[in-house]
């Protein structure tokens, strides 16, 4: 992570996949949060960061992640195994 985290800001597009809570802006904004200091990737301060995702549902600390519904946040739903494979065939 502090190798990481310094390229977000110069990064065009994150791809995430299946990550939540390991990337969930409420370790570093919510103080009531559970997660509240835990250390993230700050991949929201990236451009655009595109999450494959099977469903809204919350990560295992059982919270929603706020940055799902922020402006540089793309979401597709599918499995992490097969979609990867769908999107590159998809631009080709």
């Amino acid at each position: 992570m502090d190798e990481s985290n310094p390229e977000f800001p110069r990064t065009d597009v994150v791809r995430e996949i299946g990550a939540n809570d390991v990337v969930n802006p409420a370790a570093d904004e919510d103080l009531g949060s559970r997660i509240y200091g835990m250390p993230i990737l700050h991949v929201d301060k990236a451009r655009t960061v595109r999450v494959l995702k099977r469903s809204m549902n919350p990560g295992c600390a059982g919270i929603d992640n706020r940055r799902f519904y922020r402006d540089n946040t793309r979401i597709v739903f599918g499995d992490a195994m097969a979609t990867p494979s769908k999107i590159v065939e998809g631009l080709q």
